[in-house]
């Protein structure tokens, strides 16, 4: 039986959401305002304070937070980012869910392809686990290095290639990411700013569903509307086979294709963790085959 394409997501409910989850971190005394009522019966700013502040009517805010975003100008979403001390990467969620570009008809179905250039280039940096991430945190190529690190993702199926199938379904990599509460973040954070910008995507719809039946984890952090931009940062690891290991990680994106990024991670020069790859370097495929048998 033929797999029935999910619906997509539903763009103004998701608008009405963020606007009410930013709404809801703010107390009047961040944003300047005397709080006169102790008795809120919802946490936050109420509409009446953040359209006071945005400069628009009430009437004209409810509207929008209800997800009616229809003509509503970049001036006035500047002056709501600007009251709910909306960061740069959830002012472009705001923008891509109020006013969304029209995508060509069937645009999220074309198959993602990587440059030879660029699969030439994750072979030839020895030593740095390296990959090219693309749309719903898919996993699109990646060199010898990521796989010792994190696995050999060439035996997984295409469609399970993926970091938010990984992080929230496969139990190895709760294990593997000491602070793997935050790598759920990033992982979520992703996935919505790729819903704001893609809503009509049926395979992000699908992902989106699946995860929220599998695991209960990805509903709750799905649920708070979070979004952010992957950068640079630290991630601390324990690998089966060499232990801890506390790696740098960049993320380029790429400039003929804004939808993949290339990720590296490397390690201080001198460190234990620099050590460790060294030696998961010399195993190769070894490594990402000899699983609970750490050498002696």
């Amino acid at each position: 039986m033929d797999e029935q394409p999910s619906p997509p997501l539903d763009r103004r409910a998701e608008l009405s959401e963020f606007l009410r989850t930013r709404r809801a971190r703010l107390k009047p005394e961040d944003v300047g305002l005397p709080d006169f009522g102790r008795h809120r019966r919802v946490p936050g700013l109420r509409r009446e304070e953040l359209a006071q502040l945005a400069g628009v009517s009430v009437a004209y805010y409810t509207r929008l937070e209800q997800g009616n975003g229809r003509n509503v100008s970049a001036e006035v979403l500047d002056a709501i980012a600007r009251a709910l001390r909306l960061t740069d990467a959830e002012h472009a969620h705001l923008t891509h869910l109020a006013k969304p570009k029209a995508h060509k008809k069937k645009q999220s179905a074309r198959p993602q392809q990587v440059r030879g250039a660029l699969r030439q280039l994750l072979d030839s940096m020895d030593g740095i686990p390296a990959y090219i991430g693309g749309q719903r945190t898919d996993i699109l190529a990646w060199n010898r290095m990521a796989a010792a690190v994190f696995g050999d993702w060439s035996e997984l199926a295409p469609q399970e290639r993926n970091w938010a199938r990984l992080v929230f379904l496969k139990p190895e990599y709760h294990d593997l990411f000491v602070d793997w509460e935050q790598k759920a973040i990033d992982i979520v954070c992703l996935l919505r700013m790729d819903a704001g910008c893609r809503p009509d995507d049926p395979r992000l719809s699908s992902l989106v569903g699946e995860l929220s039946v599998k695991s209960e984890d990805f509903r709750r952090l799905w649920a708070t509307h979070d979004v952010k931009e992957k950068s640079h940062g630290v991630k601390r690891m324990r690998h089966p086979l060499v232990g801890d290991l506390s790696l740098q990680y960049e993320s380029f994106r790429l400039p003929d294709d804004s939808e993949q990024s290339l990720v590296t991670y490397h390690a201080e020069p001198g460190s234990a963790s620099a050590e460790a790859l060294r030696l998961l370097a010399s195993w190769g495929t070894d490594a990402t085959r000899a699983g609970a048998t750490t050498p002696q």
